[in-house]
């Protein structure tokens, strides 16, 4: 009888390494990850710029990096405000052209479609026209993942119960909410349906995230770094090596040893997207 495998390592099931604050630093970025067990991490795009440098990343260093495309729900304008920052706008329908035949052209290496979904926050999505672009737009993905047996990465701030209702009724099966902003009782509807959460480093500063963790069991868990951004200490660039600062607090907060943790969101996120597997990291 086969005996079953022990993970001792941590995967970042959400991360942007292709984002100009990290890719210039990338290989000593995955080198201190490594040195943190950090083994692997799912990479995801936010719009179609991402796509060509993300499967560049994968072919770098293929034993770290697993590819996700998608079309995240808020995208660059192309403008800058008066302090030279890039003003954000919902996604549009020609946000989406192209994105199918990119995924489907690539879907050997594709672990999963995302970053995609919902983001009803009043400065980025102030008309219901937008609204309806983003629902149009993250069903399109759900459903394209469904039909590539594909999982989904998906983001749902300030939109959590949409984004869960919306999952639904489309019967999406392989679901991985990162960074979840929800209420627990929402997030423990999507527990029923038989959703993943993942859980950022940035734990240990947010509340909510914390009522979450509390009601969230540990077999429907993983372990996230969104790095860049929302880093454990405000301000700071993320990086994935700070994943094991999340499997740290979660082994606090569940009263288990943090093997465990280890163990239960590695073995989860194999689950939800079987490609890790055929990284050479996962093979030794």
């Amino acid at each position: 009888m086969e005996q079953k495998r022990e993970f001792t390592h941590i995967v970042d099931v959400h991360t942007h390494l292709s984002d100009d604050l990290l890719i210039k630093d990338v290989g000593e970025i995955i080198q201190r990850a490594v040195q943190q067990n950090v083994y692997s991490a799912l990479v995801v795009a936010e719009s179609k710029l991402d796509f060509q440098p993300i499967l560049d990343l994968h072919h770098r260093y293929p034993e770290f990096v697993l590819p996700c495309l998608g079309i995240h729900p808020i995208q660059n304008s192309g403008k800058k405000d008066e302090k030279g920052i890039e003003i954000k706008r919902s996604v549009c329908p020609s946000d989406y052209d192209g994105v199918e035949e990119w995924i489907e052209k690539h879907v050997d290496l594709v672990g999963a479609v995302g970053e995609i979904g919902l983001d009803f926050t009043p400065r980025f999505c102030p008309l219901k026209e937008d609204k309806e672009n983003q629902i149009l737009i993250f069903s399109k993905q759900v459903q394209l993942a469904e039909r590539l047996h594909l999982p989904i990465n998906v983001h749902s701030r300030s939109a959590s119960k949409q984004t869960i209702q919306l999952l639904k009724e489309i019967g999406a099966h392989n679901v991985l909410l990162h960074a979840f902003d929800g209420r627990a009782s929402t997030a423990l509807q999507g527990v029923a349906y038989g959703f993943y959460f993942s859980i950022p480093a940035s734990v240990c500063r947010d509340e909510q995230l914390q009522k979450l963790l509390k009601v969230v069991p540990l077999d429907h868990l993983m372990i996230e770094t969104d790095s860049p951004a929302i880093s454990p200490v405000k301000g700071t660039v993320n990086e994935p090596a700070n994943a094991v600062i999340s499997c740290e607090y979660i082994a606090q907060l569940k009263n288990v040893d943090i093997q465990t943790v280890k163990h239960m969101t590695t073995t989860n996120a194999m689950k939800l997207f079987p490609k890790l597997a055929t990284l050479p990291c996962q093979m030794m």
